[in-house]
């Protein structure tokens, strides 16, 4: 851990908790990306959607935040707009590799000076190179562009939204597995690395050292640690320690994050949650489930569950942790199949006043 030696003047990243004008999602559509499992992975999507939304019957209004859906083609928009018909949803026709867009996507951030919004494109090099996919480089542009707010071009710093927690109030997490990795910015160290996320507001960063096994992100924060609150953070513990593929892992997030300060000087409050344990792909190989990747919308809390003993614990944990949102637990064992789940797939827009 460590303190970075200014503070940001004009711009930051407002936690996920405060209120959200819209987000930005992407169909799943590719069949070569996702085989077998496209259409589960499609059914999961619209239930996550549908759920941020958050319809009231009674009022017949929809209570949560509006939705900028890409789509890849005219096929693809024809078959979102036969499912999103009449909702507050906007689809887009744009290429783009695949559907991470928490880590594609610009980052919408608060101009404090101007009181606006604004939005920061960053490098994106597929991971560290491992999945560079026809568009997925470009898209922070074109999201920038139809976002319709200024923007500001940090493309010479590879960064993914996925791989950065923010509390709004100028504490970030990251890892050094993914941030301090050598096919990230090599060139960089750990302290010209936090001279960089001031751009986003901040004034300390709290490093822990890996995530999950088999995260194909090279252990983003958003599967193994999140803000719940100004000062409080939530990880997971292996509740079957002799199964669990990250029960050291775990062990070690929760130990780190209960030795932290924030930049206000806060020690972290940190609740603990079940880990989903071992979870297995149709190959036997082991997934990097997590429950701590859920979505906080305007209404609700969205956690991915992934057909475990540990699931209605972890939803019936976070209820606890967030007694102002419904928390919603809805299956993500498909999208999980492509390498991640809500989080991964959700960008969201903070809703900025000029008051």
């Amino acid at each position: 851990m460590s303190n970075t030696s200014k503070q940001t003047e004009f711009y930051n990243q407002p936690s996920e908790w405060q209120k959200h004008d819209s987000c930005w999602l992407a169909w799943p559509a590719r069949r070569d990306l996702w085989e077998e499992n496209l259409e589960l992975a499609q059914t999961e999507f619209v239930d996550l959607c549908k759920s941020i939304l958050n319809f009231d019957s009674k009022t017949q209004t929809y209570r949560g935040e509006k939705l900028n859906i890409l789509v890849l083609n005219s096929k693809s928009l024809a078959q979102a707009e036969a499912i999103f018909k009449n909702m507050p949803v906007t689809l887009h026709i744009v290429t783009y590799g695949d559907i991470w867009l928490r880590d594609s996507a610009p980052i919408f951030i608060e101009d404090l000076k101007n009181k606006k919004l604004v939005n920061i494109k960053f490098g994106f090099n597929g991971w560290g190179e491992k999945y560079n996919l026809e568009g997925d480089k470009e898209l922070g542009q074109q999201i920038a562009k139809l976002s319709d707010c200024e923007s500001i071009d940090k493309l010479s710093f590879i960064l993914e939204g996925g791989s950065i927690e923010a509390d709004g109030q100028g504490t970030f997490l990251t890892t050094d597995q993914c941030l301090m990795n050598p096919n990230r910015n090599p060139h960089m160290s750990k302290i010209q690395i936090e001279e960089e996320l001031k751009i986003l507001g901040a004034k300390k960063v709290i490093w822990i050292k890996e995530g999950l096994l088999n995260d194909h992100t090279d252990g983003h924060i958003d599967t193994i640690a999140r803000y719940v609150a100004p000062g409080e953070v939530v990880c997971m513990k292996a509740f079957d320690p002799e199964t669990d593929p990250n029960s050291q892992v775990l062990y070690d997030i929760e130990t780190t994050l209960k030795n932290a300060t924030d930049a206000l000087g806060r020690k972290l409050k940190v609740h603990t949650i079940p880990s989903p344990g071992l979870i297995l792909n149709d190959d036997g190989e082991v997934m990097p489930a997590s429950y701590v990747n859920f979505y906080i919308s305007n209404t609700s809390v969205l956690v991915p569950i992934y057909g475990s003993k540990f699931d209605d614990l972890a939803v019936e944990s976070l209820q606890k942790i967030f007694p102002d949102r419904k928390v919603i637990g809805l299956s993500a064992k498909a999208i999980l199949s492509g390498g991640g789940a809500f989080h991964c797939i959700t960008q969201q827009v903070p809703l900025i006043t000029n008051i």
